[in-house]
């Protein structure tokens, strides 16, 4: 008879991310994920098999949950449509000013892991652009509606827009890490906000 596991695999993973987050998937050694998750090698590996597999698992949790969070605002009808794009970069500003060291953010692991690991990680590639998807499908949704409601006076199509303000958002990540502060990043967002209505 198998013995049971004698840890949370969900902790683990939890923990895991966090550490591929703040260190980037190269840079996070074995070592650091038993430290991080108070696991053993051997535990480590039998539950998920690879630091390559782990990770995987560790960013697709990490897509799920910010974008399911993200998703839950662009639909919430009971706001306007800038109201709610308003909303979802102030949740992405929050996020960067909780998520900091020594001055500079972390940023989002799915930014960092397109940047570390896309263009040569077809696995992790196809998981982000499956993630991408999702959220440019939402953005246009409520871009779409704030232009039929007149709340949205670009003359860009909605599609567009969504590609623009997801880009912002992939900026904004970039420059608290950089070291960008509250009122930098509110800037580019107001910046971002005038395109919408001129």
């Amino acid at each position: 008879m198998a013995r049971p596991r004698q840890f949370d695999e969900e902790r683990a993973l939890d923990a895991a991310m966090r550490a591929f987050w703040a260190n980037g998937y190269e840079a996070t050694s074995t070592q650091d994920l038993c430290e991080a998750t108070g696991l053993g090698r051997s535990s480590i590996y039998n539950t998920f098999i690879s630091k390559h597999d782990l990770f995987e698992r560790a960013l697709g949790r990490y897509v799920d949950m910010m974008t399911a969070t993200q998703l839950e605002l662009l639909q919430d009808e009971r706001l306007g449509p800038l109201e709610r794009i308003r909303a979802l970069f102030a949740l992405v500003v929050d996020g960067e000013m909780k998520e900091r060291r020594d001055g500079r953010s972390i940023g989002c692991l799915a930014v960092n892991a397109t940047v570390e690991l896309a263009r040569r990680d077809t696995r992790a590639a196809a998981l982000l652009e499956r993630d991408l998807a999702r959220r440019l499908d939402a953005l246009r949704t409520v871009i779409a509606t704030g232009l039929s409601a007149g709340e949205i006076t670009s003359r860009r199509d909605p599609l567009t827009l969504a590609r623009y303000l997801n880009s912002v958002i992939a900026g904004l990540r970039v420059a608290g890490q950089g070291g960008a502060d509250r009122a930098d990043l509110e800037g580019i967002i107001d910046t971002a906000m005038d395109t919408l209505t001129s």
